[in-house]
């Protein structure tokens, strides 16, 4: 007995033990956490994507447009917004990455969506601890690679509803074999043999059909688990969205159980009782009595588990602007106007967030503008600028500038067009397809902000000056904020009583020139193009011939002949 007794204790020590290493190590790995959370804070995120992980990230934003204005490819890929995401994107989790991207691509035209933003960001701005308790609940989830949390959650709504019928006859038919070896073993081999063959051979050609859903089950229990551990806290100013985790998380904690069950059956591998147990499975179909059973709770729970997707991507995305907050010189919370006025643009120090040390502009518009200069002066960088800033004004509620009122508009550009190829397009056909698409938004009567760069430069000169002119006239609507840059000093003068003046210059030196940024009033009255080349090195005949046809052209109006 005494020997049995110290067993006992011996055991009993041991399992202590265990658990005593198994708590420090968690409380380590909390700490490690933290640590890095704390490190991560107000910084750029370091992490890269590849065009096919963010084009998964972009189904979210995809499946969740309702309708809504998105801003469309030609606008996001010139404004180079997939940077602008990365810049932001100190995220926790898949959800918060993907509800983030989705935050970007679909602008609010709601002032209390905004405010709600508002409150959220500047809550976990000032609050470490809450925000850290928060963090460590997301880090459950993680960031998955592959597909999408959407995508995952997605593809097993998708799976074909299939009765379970067949299943429970094939266990009935391994059970009622096992009961008649013992009642009468003659019947009962014969009905094992049959179980043996019907049914392993079902779970060797579906078996597969499990095994690719094993990560979205995994996808979906990292889901739950952190719904569950956030669902717990106890943080007054989060609570509408604490109790939104609680409750969803309740309706599915049944498919949680089952998912765990599954997923560890099927995960484990490698010892013993893992190969009995596979045997075991096959014998009895139970993994796809389980998967079917899951599958049906799933189409029954969808609402509820893209409402936990959702509430987790909301804290987390709100996290990571608070911490793009931290990281900037100095922003502004815009102001907008209530929309009953022509539409209107009025911005202070305003400057690009993927640039390093930018130049600061102001700018006022309600209405057209029309920047000129020379290349490389700046203007395509400034129309940037201004887009940019309206779209993180309306996403993250924060605006690049010291100052920002402006009306809400519909963003959208064209710039950085290029030839066609897969559809045998040139670039004009390109080109003024691209603009089509904005004077049919801007018939639409809601406000718009179009930018356009080196409006139709596909085509030559004197149709490019007639077509152009007309176009932005065109777009010179209450409406309307129409930013354009153009080489043609031309349209500054024929558009002089509808477009307001603006350019950038630059000072040109013997071996150099130098650009300083600086928007200012009025059209550009200096060229540098002649002067670059000879500045790169081209033969002085060259530069010089070129200089001197520029000149008979300024004071002939005529070209001379080569």
């Amino acid at each position: 007995m005494e020997e049995q007794y110290i067993w006992a204790w011996i055991c009993g020590l041991l399992v202590l033990i265990f658990v005593a290493l198994a708590v420090r190590e968690s409380m380590q790995s909390k700490k490690r956490q933290t640590v890095k959370l704390r490190q991560r804070w107000g910084r750029v995120p370091q992490q890269e994507y590849t065009s096919e992980e963010l084009k998964s990230i972009s189904h979210y934003a995809e499946i969740h447009q309702n309708g809504r204005f998105m801003i469309d490819d030609i606008t996001w890929n010139d404004l180079d917004m997939e940077r602008v995401f990365m810049l932001l994107n100190n995220t926790c989790s898949s959800c918060g990455e993907e509800y983030l991207y989705a935050l970007l691509r679909l602008p609010e035209f709601q002032t209390k969506n905004l405010d709600e933003r508002e409150r959220l960001i500047e809550f976990f701005r000032h609050h470490q601890a809450e925000r850290e308790t928060v963090q460590h609940g997301l880090l459950r989830v993680g960031k998955i690679n592959g597909l999408s949390i959407s995508d995952y959650i997605g593809a097993l709504s998708e799976i074909p509803a299939r009765s379970r019928a067949r299943y429970f006859a094939c266990f009935l038919l391994a059970v009622a074999s096992i009961v008649c070896l013992i009642v009468k073993p003659a019947v009962g081999v014969a009905l094992l043999v049959a179980a043996v063959v019907i049914n392993i051979s079902i779970h060797t050609m579906e078996g597969n059909k499990i095994e690719a859903y094993l990560k979205c089950l995994m996808c979906l229990i990292r889901v739950l688990h952190a719904s569950e551990k956030l669902g717990k806290e106890k943080i007054p100013e989060l609570e509408d969205y604490l109790m939104r985790l609680r409750e969803n998380e309740k309706k599915l904690h049944s498919i949680r159980k089952k998912c765990i069950t599954l997923v560890n059956a099927k995960g484990t591998e490698g010892d013993i009782m893992s190969v009995i147990y596979t045997y075991i499975n096959a014998f009895f179909v139970l993994d796809f009595i389980q998967f079917y059973s899951i599958l049906k709770d799933l189409q029954n729970r969808q609402k509820e588990l893209e409402t936990l997707t959702e509430t987790l991507g909301i804290l987390d995305a709100m996290i990571a602007i608070a911490s793009y907050r931290e990281y900037l010189p100095y922003y502004t919370v815009p102001q907008f106007s209530d929309g009953k006025h022509a539409a209107f643009m009025d911005v202070k120090d305003l400057y690009h967030p993927l640039i390093e040390n930018p130049v600061a502009n102001s700018i006022y518009a309600d209405g057209g503008i029309l920047v000129t200069g020379s290349n490389a002066s700046g203007k395509s960088t400034f129309l940037k600028n201004v887009a940019i800033n309206m779209i993180l004004a309306q996403t993250i509620h924060t605006s690049l500038s010291s100052s920002y009122r402006a009306s809400m508009c519909k963003v959208m550009t064209s710039m950085a067009l290029h030839d066609d190829l897969q559809r045998g397009e040139s670039y004009y056909i390109v080109e003024i397809k691209s603009l089509k698409r904005i004077l049919e938004e801007a018939e639409k009567g809601e406000p718009v902000l179009c930018i356009v760069d080196e409006v139709l430069r596909g085509t030559n000169t004197i149709e490019r000056i007639a077509a152009s002119s007309q176009l932005l006239a065109h777009l010179r609507r209450p409406n309307v904020i129409c930013f354009a840059a153009t080489h043609d000093i031309e349209l500054s003068y024929i558009l002089d009583r509808v477009y307001t003046n603006y350019h950038f210059e630059e000072q040109i030196t013997e071996h150099d020139v130098r650009f300083n940024y600086l928007l200012k009033e009025g059209r550009a009255i200096s060229r540098n193009a002649i002067a670059l080349l000879e500045m790169i090195g081209y033969d002085r005949k060259i530069v010089q011939a070129a200089r001197a046809s520029a000149e008979q052209f300024e004071t002939t109006g005529v070209w001379k002949e080569l």
